[in-house]
C-alpha cells in the first residue's frame, strides 16, 4: 500500500514518529503523478513541484527542531482547478480563463487548508466551469474511473481528477465543491468518499462559482474520518476527527420512489446488501416516501436554478468568448437564456415550499439513505452524441442534486464489493447538522466497508 492510501490521521502519526518525512510524501505524490502509466497527466492540470518540496523540506526542518507545527504538517492535499491561488490564474478546467489576470490572494479554503499544515501538490482536472456530472474534459483530456481502467470509464464530475488522484494514491485527500453532486458523484464512481456541507458553512470567497444559491466546497478522500477532519478545517476548526455514531438505534429513513427508478442491476444490489447490513448491525430502517421530490422535473421543466444562475454568471464571457467553451458545456450554459426573473422567483417559491414538506416528513429521521447514482460508470466511449450524453447526466446527477436543492448536507460512500463496478451509498441529513452525519457516516463505515479489500 503506498504511503498516501493511508488515512490523514495515521500519515499525522507517522510523521510525528519520524516513520516518514513531508518529504518522502511529496516525492511519492510526485512519482505518482509523473508515471507515464498512470492517469496523473490527465489527473493535474498544475503540479507545484518545486514549491511543494520546498515547503516540505521547510517543515521536515522545522520538525527536526522540535518546532510547534501544525497536527497535518506535511501531509499532500490536491485542489480542484477552481480554487484560487495567489499569483495565478484560475482556470476552471477551460481554455477560455487561461489567460486571466492571477489570482491575488489564495481562496480561502486554500488558505485554511495551507494554515493547518497541509502542503498543495497540484490542480486537479475538472468538466469545464464545473458543469457538468460526468467529469469529460475536452480541452484537458478526461481522467478515468479506477475500475475497468482497460474499457475507460467517466469518473464523475465535476471533481473529476480529484476523485481520480485519491483514489490512486496520488495525493491522500483533495478539495473539491459540489452544486449538484460534484463532490459525491466522483466520489461513487471512484470508490472513494464525498462529503457536501449544508450550503454557505464553508467559505466561497477565491472559488469560482457556478450557481451562487447551491455551491458549496466539500473533500472527497479514502475514509468518512479524513473528509470530517477536512471539514473541520474548511470550516475554520481544528481539523478535529467525528466519534463514530453507534449504528444500534440510528434511525434511518430509507426513500423510496424517484431514486431508486433506473437502477443498474449492480447498484440496486450493491445498496439492498448494504442495507441489509445496517440493518444487521442495529440500524432501524424505515420506507420513506417523498412525493414532493416526483415534483422536481416538472418544475425544472423550463429551467434550472442551476441554468439560471450560470448563465447569468457567464452570459457576458459567451457573448465575447463562447466559440472557445467545450460545445457540450456552452449548450448547457444556454439553458439558462432568455428566463426572467418570475421564473427564478418561481423556482424559488417551489424550493421554500418543498423543502417545508420534505423537512417535516424527515423530522424524525437521524439519515435519509438511497444510492448515491442510479448507474454504474459509463464508459468514456458510451457517452455518444449531445443527446445521449444529456441524457446520462440526468440521471447521474438525479439522487444527489436533492441534497443541494434541500440544502442538506450528505456524503457519499462506496458500498459495493471488490472488483464489482463501483456504487456510491448516500447519507443525507439534517440542514446545519453536519457533524452529526459525519458522526452516523463513521458509525455505518465499517458495516459498509465489510469483506472490502
Amino acid at each position: 500500500m503506498t504511503h498516501l492510501s493511508l488515512t490523514l490521521i495515521e500519515l499525522s502519526r507517522r510523521l510525528a514518529r519520524g516513520e516518514t518525512t513531508s518529504r518522502a510524501l511529496i516525492e511519492e505524490s510526485l512519482a505518482r503523478i509523473a508515471d507515464p502509466e498512470g492517469e496523473g497527466a490527465r489527473a493535474f492540470l498544475t503540479v507545484y513541484a518545486e514549491r511543494a518540496r520546498a515547503e516540505a523540506d521547510a517543515i521536515d526542518a522545522a520538525r527536526k527542531r522540535s518546532a510547534a507545527l501544525p497536527r497535518f504538517a506535511g501531509v499532500p492535499l490536491s485542489i480542484k482547478d477552481l480554487f484560487d491561488v495567489e499569483g495565478e490564474p484560475t482556470r476552471v478546467g477551460s481554455r477560455v480563463l487561461a489567460d486571466a489576470p492571477a489570482a491575488r490572494a489564495d481562496a480561502e479554503t486554500v488558505a485554511l487548508a495551507r494554515r493547518a499544515g497541509f502542503v498543495i501538490v497540484g490542480k486537479t482536472n475538472m468538466t469545464e466551469f464545473a458543469y457538468s456530472g460526468l467529469g469529460a474534459n475536452a480541452h484537458y483530456g478526461t481522467p478515468l474511473s479506477p475500475w475497468d481502467r482497460a474499457r475507460g470509464h467517466i469518473p464523475g464530475g465535476s471533481t473529476s481528477g480529484g476523485a481520480v488522484s485519491v483514489a490512486d494514491g496520488l495525493a491522500p485527500a483533495t478539495l473539491g465543491t459540489d452544486t449538484g453532486g460534484s463532490c459525491r458523484i466522483p466520489a461513487a464512481f471512484c470508490g472513494i468518499v464525498g462529503f457536501k456541507p449544508t450550503q454557505g458553512r464553508v467559505s466561497l470567497k477565491g472559488v469560482f462559482p457556478l450557481s451562487p444559491s447551491l455551491d458549496s466546497v466539500g473533500p472527497l478522500a479514502n475514509s468518512v474520518s479524513c473528509c470530517a477532519i477536512l471539514d473541520s478545517v474548511l470550516s475554520g476548526g481544528g481539523g478535529e476527527d467525528e466519534a463514530p455514531a453507534p449504528l444500534a438505534g440510528l434511525s434511518v429513513g430509507v426513500v423510496e420512489g424517484y431514486v431508486d427508478e433506473g437502477l443498474d442491476p449492480s447498484v440496486a444490489a450493491a445498496f439492498s446488501a448494504a442495507l441489509a447490513r445496517l440493518a444487521e448491525g442495529g440500524a432501524k430502517l424505515t420506507p420513506l416516501r417523498l412525493p414532493e421530490l416526483n415534483e422536481l422535473p416538472h418544475i425544472n421543466r423550463n429551467g434550472s436554478i442551476v441554468e439560471i444562475e450560470a448563465f447569468a454568471g457567464h452570459r457576458a464571457r459567451i457573448e465575447t468568448s463562447g466559440a472557445r467553451y467545450d460545445p457540450w458545456v456552452l449548450r448547457r450554459f444556454e439553458g439558462g437564456r432568455g428566463k426572467s426573473a418570475a421564473d427564478y422567483m418561481e423556482l424559488l417559491g417551489h424550493r421554500a415550499r418543498i423543502r417545508a414538506a420534505i423537512d417535516a416528513r424527515a423530522a424524525g429521521f437521524d439519515a435519509l439513505v438511497m444510492p448515491t447514482v442510479a448507474i454504474a460508470p459509463p464508459a468514456l466511449a458510451d457517452l455518444g452524441d449531445t443527446a445521449t450524453s444529456r441524457a446520462i447526466n440526468l440521471i447521474i446527477v438525479r439522487n444527489t442534486g436533492i441534497a443541494n436543492f434541500l440544502d442538506r448536507p450528505a456524503i457519499s460512500m462506496p458500498c459495493h464489493e471488490p472488483g464489482e463496478a463501483p456504487v456510491g451509498f448516500m447519507l443525507m441529513g439534517k440542514t446545519g447538522l453536519d457533524r452529526r452525519l459525519l458522526a452516523a457516516a463513521s458509525g455505518a463505515e465499517a458495516t459498509l466497508r465489510r469483506g472490502k479489500s
